[in-house]
């Protein structure tokens, strides 16, 4: 955590153990103790309790410590969450903060990525950490693990979400956004609260529950069609994109004549920039520059892996994600009802139809 001026420590704290003293008896049981941080994490709980008991009527919505509320291993998996969380990518760090308009720090984000899937989770990475199941050792973790660092008596004082390959997205800390980075070197702890594999039942090697994907099962493959008409310049991008992270050469070039046209110097009216359109935020949160031709395709390989690996490889419902994001399709259970979006996938289907590589 950043500094921060020892007076607006001291007033912060003052207020919040304010708050946490007008709190009724049986959401404030005991008086707030520990340090700024404890007792943040104290008054945050309990104000989200409060709020939650005003709108069901409850006394108190608490599942207890460790407790994961409802039942997601039937319809939520690990793939899923993955997808999720990269929606969030540039959202600045906000120490408290849990959500994407005001920003999140560590476990306001694993909690909000949880609950846009329908799972509550505890507000605080210390409580985070006993929910789920243990996993033994990084060697064992999957896509969509709960990775813990910065063990203290109180339990971990950090949290990310592992994307697999020694990779995680997390909230870092004060000045940084949430972003894609390698892993801390060995958590002090892994939790896995949902399912692995797949989303939404997709099945298959590049194929899925929304249809063919056009590519059979080959693999990412050097050859590029001649009619997508890839300048020779990018051709050894995406090739190199490609073999780095699993994705189909001609998808990758694919995607970049849907979005751009090929030119590396592309801006839409919503923003997005390059050669693959990527969002500011999204770029900087994987530590890409979109105008960039090799860095852009390196992005957007890194998203539509991400992808292919939530859906069970089906690439209608990635594409869809990298249209319309992975919330949208996760809430609609594949393709969105956006004429946008699905125009967007039948374009780039169409043109991939026949390739083999």
């Amino acid at each position: 955590m950043t500094t921060i001026e020892t007076s607006a420590i001291a007033g912060q704290l003052q207020m919040l153990q304010a708050t946490m003293s007008a709190l009724p008896s049986n959401l404030a049981s005991a008086a707030p103790t520990g340090d700024f941080e404890d007792v943040l994490a104290q008054a945050s709980a309990a104000m989200e309790a409060v709020g939650a008991a005003a709108t069901t009527g409850s006394s108190s919505t608490s599942t207890g410590t460790g407790a994961v509320s409802g039942d997601p291993s039937a319809t939520v998996t690990g793939g899923a969450v993955v997808d999720d969380a990269r929606q969030y990518l540039g959202v600045p760090y906000q120490w408290g903060g849990t959500s994407p308009t005001t920003g999140f720090d560590c476990s306001g984000f694993v909690q909000h990525v949880f609950a846009d899937l329908g799972v509550s989770l505890p507000r605080t990475s210390q409580e985070q950490a006993t929910v789920g199941t243990a996993v033994p050792s990084l060697a064992t973790a999957q896509p969509g693990d709960l990775l813990f660092f910065e063990p203290g008596a109180s339990g971990p004082g950090h949290v990310g979400i592992y994307l697999g390959g020694g990779m995680m997205i997390d909230a870092p800390h004060t000045g940084s956004s949430v972003r894609v980075e390698k892993v801390w070197g060995q958590p002090c702890a892994i939790r896995r609260v949902v399912a692995s594999g797949p989303a939404l039942g997709a099945v298959g090697s590049l194929s899925g529950a929304n249809g063919s994907s056009g590519l059979g099962g080959a693999g990412t493959g050097a050859g590029i069609p001649a009619s997508l008409g890839v300048p020779s310049d990018l051709v050894p991008l995406f090739q190199s994109a490609a073999q780095t992270y699993g994705v189909p050469a001609s998808l990758l070039a694919a995607v970049a004549k849907q979005e751009s046209g090929f030119d590396p110097g592309a801006v839409s009216s919503a923003g997005a920039q390059g050669l693959m359109q990527l969002m500011p935020g999204t770029a900087a949160g994987l530590g890409v520059d979109p105008f960039d031709p090799a860095q852009a395709i390196d992005g957007a390989a890194q998203i539509l892996s991400g992808s292919l690996q939530a859906y069970g490889g089906s690439v209608p419902l990635a594409l869809a994600a990298y249209n319309a994001g992975g919330g949208a399709v996760q809430r609609y259970g594949g393709i969105p009802p956006y004429p946008q979006t699905q125009n967007y996938v039948s374009d780039i289907m169409s043109s991939l139809a026949g390739v083999t590589s």
